[in-house]
């Protein structure tokens, strides 16, 4: 039995060990870095924006973005 839980225990201490470490603070002079315009998650502003408008109408889900419609697609 103690040999079965070694052979548990040691490949969850290596995941949680590699999971954890993606967690790390970011330094102030680091969020410049992560603020260019190349690490956004959408290159387009406009595209996002136009994405958002027609979640928000087809959804008809109040408080999703500020767009308003009928949940028919219609403005």
């Amino acid at each position: 039995m103690p040999k079965l839980r070694c052979y548990f225990l040691l490949p969850m201490l290596i995941a949680m060990s590699l999971v954890l470490s993606g967690c790390s603070p970011v330094a102030p002079w680091q969020r410049g870095t992560l603020a260019k315009p190349e690490m956004a998650a959408s290159r387009s502003e406009l595209a996002a924006t136009m994405r958002s408008h027609n979640y928000g109408s087809r959804e008809a889900a109040s408080g999703s973005g500020s767009s308003g419609g009928g949940g028919c697609g219609c403005y």
